[in-house]
């Protein structure tokens, strides 16, 4: 099994810039299973934003799509996204930034993506 030696981290925007979702995938490949606190860190925010969406605001729609086996999960907002989920969501942003910014591009890999339509 060939792992990427990385986390890509897509970040979705519409045409002015506003977070919409997220594609995270491959592994860090920091340190060894268990012991990887970058794929931690990504893993935490990522499951806990989509959750968050989920629980607290069960009326904004939302596309997940995920593969825990290989390391993969997509979220994308749909339809009029709330002031409440634009806040989760830009609080996910920055916080993989800072992952991002405190452990390297040798980790963890941000693109931005303007993406129209789910």
């Amino acid at each position: 099994q060939c792992l990427s030696t990385m986390i890509s981290v897509k970040i979705y925007e519409d045409q002015e810039g506003q977070t919409k979702g997220f594609k995270v995938s491959g592994h860090a490949l920091f340190d060894n299973k268990g012991r990887d606190i970058v794929c931690a860190g990504v893993s935490i925010l990522t499951i806990n934003t989509v959750n968050s969406i989920e629980k607290f605001l069960p009326d904004q729609k939302m596309q997940v799509n995920s593969d825990n086996r290989n390391g993969y999960i997509e979220c994308i907002l749909d339809g009029t996204i709330s002031e409440k989920a634009r806040l989760l969501l830009d609080t996910y942003v920055f916080g993989i930034e800072n992952i991002e910014e405190n452990y390297g591009k040798k980790y963890i890999e941000i693109v931005k993506e303007v993406k129209d339509h789910a």
